[in-house]
């Protein structure tokens, strides 16, 4: 794993999440964005070299209305940098860890993902992230 990616945080009002954020981190979101597949729209915040993504559900069916529901708004998951999706999937099987995909999916901001299980990591939800070449 390269770098923590960003940190994900869920909300109920993405509008009203984008002006604490902007505020706080004096800096506008650069880039909203609709990921159909799991129910969310996206703010992104860059800060120095971190970013922060704000989640917010579209339905009932996403995993961040599950997720308020269950346990409130708040951090969702961290989510790491890697340089090859497939190989780190493979590593982390081998190393015992329960992947929540068994191939990589297109996620927000031009990357391939995959989550790791909360129960094999304390509790923390993490995503492994990967640009997409063009």
């Amino acid at each position: 794993m390269l770098k923590i990616e960003h940190l994900g945080i869920a909300v109920r009002d993405l509008e009203a999440a984008e002006i604490i954020y902007e505020k706080l981190l004096n800096t506008k979101s650069y880039k909203r964005e609709e990921v159909a597949s799991e129910h969310v729209i996206t703010s992104f915040f860059q800060n120095g070299p971190n970013k922060v993504e704000l989640l917010v559900a579209t339905d009932e069916q996403s995993a961040i209305h599950k997720y308020i529901e269950k346990k409130g708004e708040g951090i969702h998951h961290v989510a790491f940098a890697v340089e090859d999706i497939y190989a780190e999937m493979e590593r982390l099987r081998s190393e015992g860890f329960v992947l929540l995909n068994e191939q990589p999916k297109k996620g927000a901001d031009n990357k391939l993902v995959c989550f790791v299980h909360p129960k094999g990591t304390n509790g923390v939800l993490l995503e492994l992230c990967q640009d997409i070449k063009p």
